[in-house]
């Protein structure tokens, strides 16, 4: 079961990317013991859950403050990836449409 900061981060996002991402794949972010969650961007329209046992094309492993800074602003997903605090299994090129995914859970 996932954290009370995942929770909220998936009914965020789920809120925020809308019926289409833009993905065209499934992305999961892992946080750890915290949780995870899995934006699903093949199926239609897209979705936003638990993560948690699920598999996807593309998982991002982040700690939930380095994740709370790249949509914040404050910390480019490029930047964060050479620093080494997310690491990318799978997919890079899923991982390259991040930016525009954070951006709409920015607002």
């Amino acid at each position: 079961m996932s954290s009370a900061a995942v929770q909220q981060i998936i009914t965020q996002m789920g809120g925020a990317i809308g019926a289409n991402s833009g993905l065209g794949g499934t992305l999961k972010f892992d946080f750890g013991d915290a949780g995870s969650v899995l934006v699903d961007g093949k199926s239609s329209p897209n979705s936003v859950s638990d993560g948690d046992g699920k598999s996807a094309d593309c998982t991002i492993s982040v700690t939930l403050d380095t994740f709370e800074k790249m949509v914040k602003g404050e910390l480019d997903g490029t930047s964060a990836f050479m620093q080494g605090k997310l690491r990318v299994a799978g997919d890079m090129g899923l991982a390259m449409k991040l930016g525009p995914v954070l951006q709409k859970a920015r607002g």
